[in-house]
């Protein structure tokens, strides 16, 4: 995991939450949603058949813990969790909390519309409670 180097459009897109075993754990710049993204720090890997065995179950295990404390953390009604990679080629995987009444639902919120970039308090007070879960 030496020569990790997180794409840059994730970078400008995310802030750092914290470092898994596997993955990096970033929040997406969108205030809409409570948003991770979770980036194997897998370099060159680009699909899930990218990642071993142990790393795709070891990644399974951090999705699961990320989506449920997104889930409790945010009160969402369904967590979405989607692996695109259109304009990102680099493996990472989306967790969304979604709830009835959301900009976007009951659709999906890739291309609903333009994302509200996080108030630098309600951006940190996330961040701190994100990382006071783990």
């Amino acid at each position: 995991m030496n020569d990790f180097t997180l794409h840059p459009r994730l970078a400008a897109d995310t802030f750092f939450v914290a470092d898994g075993p596997l993955s990096r754990v970033l929040l997406m710049n969108d205030a809409r949603y409570a948003w991770l993204v979770l980036v194997p720090r897998v370099p060159n890997a680009i699909e899930l058949f990218d990642l071993s065995a142990a790393e795709r179950g070891l990644l399974t295990e951090e999705v699961a813990g990320a989506a449920g404390t997104l889930k409790h953390l945010s009160g969402a009604a369904k967590i979405n969790v989607g692996a695109l990679g259109n304009l990102v080629p680099q493996l990472h995987i989306h967790i969304v909390a979604r709830s009835p009444g959301d900009p976007a639902w009951p659709g999906p919120v890739w291309g609903h519309s333009a994302g509200v970039p996080y108030a630098p308090d309600a951006r940190d007070a996330l961040l701190a409670k994100l990382i006071n879960a783990r």
